[in-house]
């Protein structure tokens, strides 16, 4: 079966395939809202604790005030405590999470040698709108002895995420795309309004877990959706246009049709398609079929459906993404590469608040270097190869976390230029293995693949922020983990089959002759053609 032959005739990219894909990709905009959202919805700004009464005085070393909110923008926690004094006469000594009050003190003095009552913090707590105005941090005092609380949302959200990829993706492939389509889109809609108005933390975080549930089965299979109505030519960037207004025409894609073999609908999407785009449709159905097949096709075409229903379709699970070696060591592979490409991308992303500065500049520069690398890695892939692009990205982005080990700290210049050097190189592996992963698995089991792959993905960014972390132990740990993973899984990606060029697979078989040599192809064709013949 060779359903590339659609695109060869009807065009990769006319008219019908833009209109299906820019209003099946709007939704991918939404999706990105959301995982970045969680940044701020988190966000713990500056806060101390506060105490009972009415505060009339504030000190902080040499600098004074009339109330908190008015010297929280230059507290810096563990430079020294706020002294306060109330309408009482009471003088407090107030930290983050604990309260100091001074025992019979002569003058109100930011130095005090008197004796003191500790208090722990009671709940109420100040914090510094200046730049974080909300967050469920300050609507329900996630700090202190809560603080756990707070760090639980991202890796909640995250695990969604990750099983959301695997069972959506393993859905798409047994009742089609266009369903999973519908329904992620629809209550990605609902979950997206309900997390506005939850009203406690417990069901903040159910919200938002199956929120990360739809919106990442809606990622792994709109993907697959759009490589296979646009064949090995694929656009890759996000448009928008209103996708849930007409989400419910959308068709099946003909290299899904094909797989099931639902013949007469495939035929009737082929004359769409051809309407659409002002052609004409020469191809039939059984065209597509190989030749030992094309009579089965023919039988189908005339109304013999019952006899295909009645034939149990094989389920496929992720067991057969390790039907054979062959397959099982570029799974192993292709799953290795998700893996670093997330831990790698959020473990750059969360250390560039260290660069200093307002917090939504750096949020902006970790996020335009990533447009040249997607520029660069679109680029590179349809010139030189996906294999010859990922691994010498992973590598690159190895020797950048290498380099930074050795720079001396005062030269912090160069330690920038080397970091946004090894998120360049691995934002073009992370973007790139998505469209390899399509390339690289049949259209029986592709949104699975994806669906796995998105999942290792997944496992990355739950444990990049605990290897952030570990900076506490020795500050170039992360960068040591992540360079020695993009080493190794660089190497290995050198052995995995060049796909450029090549049309997308739909057999198992087709998929794992992927790679090889073309001897070994023909002799095995040539084997099989005079098996015909006898």
């Amino acid at each position: 079966m060779s359903v590339e032959k659609v695109f060869d005739e009807l065009g990769h990219f006319k008219r019908f395939q833009a209109c299906l894909y820019f209003a099946a990709v709007f939704q991918a905009i939404a999706c990105g809202i959301h995982y970045l959202a969680s940044v701020f919805l988190v966000e713990t700004p500056n806060f101390v604790s506060s105490v009972p009464g009415n505060i009339t005085d504030v000190l902080y070393g040499n600098v004074t005030a009339s109330s908190l909110e008015e010297i929280l923008p230059v507290f810096k926690s563990g430079s020294g405590p706020l002294v306060v004094k109330t309408a009482e006469g009471e003088q407090w000594e107030l930290s983050r999470c604990r309260c100091t009050l001074r025992i019979n003190p002569r003058h109100f003095s930011y130095d005090f040698d008197g004796n003191k009552t500790v208090k722990e913090c009671t709940g109420n707590f100040v914090y510094d709108h200046t730049e974080v105005y909300q967050s469920i941090v300050t609507d329900w005092d996630l700090v202190c002895d809560k603080e756990w609380l707070a760090k639980l949302c991202q890796p909640t959200f995250m695990l969604g995420v990750l099983i959301g990829a695997l069972v959506f993706g393993d859905v798409a492939d047994r009742i089609g795309r266009v369903k999973i389509l519908m329904l992620t889109s629809v209550c990605q809609f609902g979950f997206g309004v309900a997390v506005a108005f939850s009203g406690n933390y417990y069901f903040f975080v159910v919200l938002r877990f199956l929120l990360a549930m739809v919106s990442s089965g809606y990622l792994v299979v709109v993907f697959v959706y759009v490589t296979e109505f646009t064949g090995n030519k694929i656009v890759l960037s996000i448009c928008t246009a209103p996708f849930l207004l007409f989400c419910w025409k959308f068709p099946e894609t003909p290299f899904y049709l094909m797989a099931k073999g639902r013949f007469e609908e495939t035929e009737k999407l082929l004359n769409v398609i051809a309407r659409v785009n002002g052609l004409e449709c020469r191809l039939k159905a059984e065209d597509l079929l190989e030749p030992g097949k094309r009579e089965d096709g023919k039988s189908l075409l005339k109304g013999d459906t019952e006899e295909q229903s009645s034939k149990p379709e094989k389920k496929l699970t992720i067991v057969d993404l390790f039907g054979s070696w062959r397959m099982a060591g570029r799974t192993c592979t292709v799953w290795a590469i998700w893996f670093i490409g997330s831990l790698g991308y959020y473990v750059s992303s969360l250390g560039s608040v260290n660069l200093g500065g307002n917090q939504y500049v750096n949020l902006f520069l970790a996020g335009a270097v990533e447009l040249p690398s997607y520029l660069v890695g679109c680029f590179a892939m349809d010139r030189i190869g996906r294999k010859k692009t990922c691994a010498p990205s992973l590598l690159l982005a190895a020797l950048a976390c290498f380099l930074i080990i050795v720079v001396p700290a005062d030269i912090e210049i160069l330690i920038i230029v080397l970091s946004m050097i090894g998120k360049f190189a691995i934002a073009i592996a992370f973007g790139l293995i998505y469209l390899y992963t399509c390339e690289l698995y049949p259209t029986i089991i592709r949104s699975l693949a994806v669906g796995s792959g998105s999942m290792m993905c997944r496992v990355g960014s739950v444990v990049a922020p605990f290897c952030v972390y570990l900076a506490d132990i020795w500050i170039y740990l992360p960068q040591l983990i992540v360079g020695i993973l993009a080493l190794i899984f660089g190497v290995l990606a050198l052995f995995l089959p060049e796909t450029l060029g090549k049309p997308l697979t739909t057999t198992l078989e087709e998929a794992e002759s992927l790679g090889r040599k073309p001897s070994k192809m023909n002799d095995r064709l040539e084997l099989n053609q005079h098996g015909a013949k006898v």
